[in-house]
């Protein structure tokens, strides 16, 4: 029986309800997406106890693919996920640009091939989340992650926040659980930012809306190339191989976006299954000498459809012992390649936060003045000026007809230029990368 001065900790322990001298922080972990589990494994490290609450009753292998940019990958490899990860993903060669006729634009090396200390990674979705859950399961145990409890609502005192709690497979009440910090990774759909900003409106739709699948195919161009091609008004593929040598052929999985202009139909699903013929049409003579744009479409076995949709920046993540992570704080248009790893690194400052400070409140409100308005240009930058910018210039340069040289189209140095500033506002330009590396280089 629980003592009236205390209450039920996140980890299942019985604990007075203040902080006490010398205590490390519970935290509780709402959601077991790639941002609640990298969580979980980075407050472990510095050695914060913790617990992933997840509302799914199973955790299951869903979605299709992504990529993880080298500052990302950073972070995982300082918790020893490199080698697993590299097992079962695509280390990541070049990135490619091209036009809808399949006229070459540029190219330019990807991870450590363009210098970097870490890989770049293509990868399924569910095979990173799958690699985080073993590796929570492995070092916090097989009861790190909950499933099967939603959170409702979180209430705080002085002392603690508490969560209020059901059973997602019946929607019985399950026992509140108290904590010293809630973090919301729940997601895009997150039910905590939902009671601090219960007027939110809809999400803004940018004017696209994408379908994605994975194809078993042969490998194209060096097997390690993502490309972009073609433009949003008339079409826009992005193309990449997430998983090499998928049966006896070579063959490996690709991952395909394939993005319109289109009026929104849906509200923002990931599961929602598209139809071919919405957007098929668009694609049926992207036919080249390296892909078969249409036979990589139809061999599909599952179309997911979903409108392009952000919100703007929040004010704060932060109300006291609870805040926001991850999509559930900052929900970007997917593209630049860039969701999952802001998420990771989100992960990483706020472990570092806690550690570092004897207040978690002071802790949260570090790592809301750090990564806040650095999340915030990366959401704005994905609206106008992603890497696929240079597509959109040599569109509107050529008025989308195909070009004779290039050159005189655009000159490598624009495109530079271009590449360079999403770097630098999505945070992984080398120059930063290498000066967090090294302190004599850090101003």
């Amino acid at each position: 029986m629980t003592h009236p001065d205390e209450s039920t900790a996140v980890d299942g322990s019985t604990v007075p309800t203040g902080p006490g001298p010398g205590r490390r922080p519970r935290v509780a972990v709402v959601g077991a997406g790639i941002g609640g589990l990298v969580l979980a494994l980075e407050l472990h490290r510095v050695g914060i106890p913790c617990r992933v609450l997840e509302a799914a009753p199973e955790i299951r292998p869903l979605g299709v693919g992504i990529n993880l940019l080298p500052h990302a990958t950073a972070v995982l490899a300082g918790l020893g996920l490199e080698p697993a990860l590299a097992a079962v993903g695509v280390t990541t060669k070049e990135a490619v640009f091209y036009n809808r006729f399949g006229q070459f634009i540029h190219a330019e090396p990807a991870g450590r091939y363009a210098g970097y200390d870490s890989p770049q990674f293509s990868i399924h979705r569910g095979d990173l989340q799958q690699v985080l859950l073993d590796a929570v399961h492995e070092r916090l145990g097989e009861d790190g992650v909950l499933t099967d409890h939603r959170c409702e609502s979180v209430d705080q005192d002085d002392s603690g926040a508490v969560l209020h709690l059901t059973r997602s497979s019946d929607g019985a009440a399950l026992p509140d659980v108290r904590a010293d910090v809630v973090v919301a990774c729940d997601g895009v759909h997150s039910a905590v930012r939902r009671q601090f900003y219960p007027e939110e409106g809809e999400p803004r739709y940018s004017g696209v809306t994408m379908w994605r699948g994975v194809t078993v195919a042969q490998p194209f161009l060096t097997g390690a190339s993502m490309a972009r091609v073609g433009w949003l008004a008339s079409g826009k593929m992005v193309v990449y191989p997430i998983r090499d040598d998928v049966d006896d052929d070579g063959n490996q999985l690709v991952n395909w976006v394939a993005e319109v202009e289109a009026p929104q139909r849906a509200r923002r699903d990931w599961t929602r299954e598209g139809r071919l013929e919405d957007f098929l049409g668009v694609f049926q003579d992207w036919t080249f000498d390296w892909l078969d744009v249409p036979a990589l479409i139809t061999g599909a076995e599952t179309v997911l459809e979903y409108p392009m949709v952000d919100q703007d920046p929040l004010p704060r993540w932060t109300f006291g012992r609870v805040t926001l992570l991850g999509d559930a704080a900052h929900p970007m248009v997917p593209r630049g390649s860039n969701g999952a790893g802001q998420a990771v690194l989100d992960a990483h400052r706020l472990a570092e936060s806690l550690a570092a400070a004897g207040d978690p409140l002071q802790a949260l409100a570090d790592y809301e003045a750090e990564r806040l308005p650095r999340t915030s240009a990366v959401v704005l930058a994905n609206r106008t000026s992603p890497p696929d910018t240079i597509i959109r210039e040599v569109w509107e340069r050529t008025g989308d007809r195909p070009f004779e040289r290039i050159e005189d189209v655009i000159s490598a140095e624009e495109i530079a230029a271009i590449s360079r500033r999403y770097q630098e506002v999505a945070g992984y330009s080398l120059d930063e990368l290498r000066a967090a590396d090294d302190p004599d280089r850090k101003e």
